[in-house]
């Protein structure tokens, strides 16, 4: 089995072909600066008529027997699980992931397409009684028709894959953007991994496009009726202005600024271990990522050196290297971003207890000590920096918790399971993990967030009720008595 080729190409009505855009998109390694690939960006035409040929050849893959389709979905699986080694070092190269977030990945992949495998069976039709004499309703599940996916850069492949699988398993076809970064491991290689998988040309198209040169026309154009977007709250908020506009339905997974709440009676080495790994994995390139460590405190000066131990120790640097924990960030201007974040936080007040530094796209730990208003505490990091903060009880850390727009993930510990249970209800936020840190995903579960962290769940059969809708056709078997 040789590796794939031509990953430059973008896969639009069934053909790999160049973009015909004047501009092109440079794709690199975020550690070497190497380039990888060169695209000629999709143009408005590209967009259009990827568009217009999706809407046609789903006409005839919505009528597709179910039982091929869901072979197509398991092999797509098997695709990934065979290729394992190559998917795992494109995303090291072109995502800065460390082996062993690839690998994560990966399996998150295929654990989201075994689980849409079931979907061709739920396209179902429900016979009910009608209070109409003679009459019954036909309750019909179908799909939308064309989605459009737009997926970021930080799990390109996961987060592209757990809407695309979904939408083309329920007999919709899919138009998928990925992040100009990430561009190979967010887009073409689901191209390539379901081509492969035996799914017919034309159900999915891969365009990669300047944004500058588009504008909003992914989220205006009259053919998709769901637009499933992963990334920015601020990007997140536009789009959903745009479908509401449009009458389009919008899923929308943003931004976090996620709390990690240490109780008086948690084991201290413990919580300190789960925090740093919620933190620190992908340099905190995670929308669940740990960003703000909010400790008791009659602990806090125990768990804040235990904290600054176990960061000291992280293998820092080259991705490709298996005991890496934290790599490169997506880029330099990123890490630019995160040096100046803590700076700012610093004049703000912040103390640090374990300074960090920049070496190109790498930022090596910071570890600050402040309170909920300095900058890198009110705000989603998204890099390795995390602040630890004290807390005065159960009440002050909910609150502290609470206190931000965002309500994607946290983490609580406890010893006591009955308090950390309690302690999750008043908190307004998607998910919560006991005994846990906030990075967590799971295919038969309801993934998303409250707040300004999102529209919609993922996880158990909730992603296909996103891709799908409802048709009544009622049937009158015998002629119905009118007052005519």
């Amino acid at each position: 089995m040789s590796n794939y080729t031509n990953l430059h190409h973008h896969y639009i009505a069934g053909e790999w072909r160049d973009g015909k855009s004047s501009h092109n998109i440079v794709t690199s390694n975020p550690f070497t600066g190497k380039e990888i690939a060169t695209f000629k960006a999709a143009s408005l035409d590209d967009i259009n008529e990827s568009y217009e040929a999706l809407e046609l050849a789903q006409q005839d893959w919505c009528q597709t027997n179910p039982y091929a389709v869901s072979q197509i979905v398991e092999q797509a699986a098997k695709v990934m699980s065979n290729r394992r080694n190559e998917l795992v070092d494109l995303l090291v190269r072109e995502s800065g992931s460390t082996v062993m977030k690839a690998n994560i990945e990966i399996d998150a992949c295929i654990g989201v397409i075994k689980v849409a495998a079931e979907y061709p069976f739920l396209l179902e039709t429900t016979v009910a009684r009608s209070a109409i004499p003679n009459k019954f309703n036909h309750i019909i599940r179908k799909p939308v028709g064309v989605v459009t996916v737009i997926g970021p850069f930080n799990f390109p492949m996961f987060l592209a894959m757990r809407s695309v699988v979904t939408a083309l398993a329920s007999g919709n076809t899919v138009l998928l953007k990925p992040a100009s970064t990430t561009p190979i491991t967010g887009g073409i290689l689901l191209a390539k991994i379901f081509e492969e998988a035996g799914l017919p040309a034309g159900i999915l198209t891969v365009v990669v496009p300047k944004t500058s040169e588009i504008g909003d026309a992914l989220y205006t154009h009259p053919i998709p009726r769901v637009i499933s977007f992963t990334g920015s709250t601020e990007v997140g908020q536009r789009i959903g202005e745009m479908t509401g506009r449009e009458i389009k339905r919008s899923i929308l997974e943003l931004g976090g600024n996620n709390a990690f709440v240490v109780l008086d009676d948690a084991d201290i080495d413990y919580a300190a271990r789960s925090a740093v790994f919620g933190r620190f994995l992908h340099s905190g390139q995670i929308c669940m990522s740990v960003n703000r460590v909010i400790v008791h405190e009659s602990i806090f000066d125990a768990f804040a050196a235990k904290f600054v131990e176990y960061t000291k120790g992280l293998n820092v640097g080259d991705p490709s290297r298996p005991d890496v924990l934290v790599g490169p960030l997506i880029d330099e201007r990123e890490a630019v971003r995160v040096e100046q974040a803590v700076h700012q936080a610093v004049q703000e007040g912040a103390e640090i207890l374990l300074e960090g530094k920049r070496d190109g796209a790498v930022v090596y730990p910071y570890v600050l000590k402040g309170s909920n208003d300095v900058y890198s505490a009110r705000t989603e990091m998204f890099g390795p920096v995390v602040t630890l903060i004290s807390h005065k009880g159960d009440a002050d850390a909910l609150r502290l918790a609470n206190d931000t727009d965002a309500g994607l993930s946290g983490a609580v510990h406890s010893a006591d399971i009955s308090r950390a249970q309690r302690f999750a209800a008043g908190w307004r936020t998607g998910m919560v993990h006991i005994n846990d840190q906030s990075v967590n995903d799971e295919p038969r579960v309801a993934f998303g967030g409250e707040k300004a962290s999102g529209v919609g769940r993922f996880g158990r059969h909730i992603t296909f009720d996103e891709f799908t809708t409802y048709q009544w056709v009622s049937v009158q078997i015998e002629q119905r008595p009118y007052p005519v």
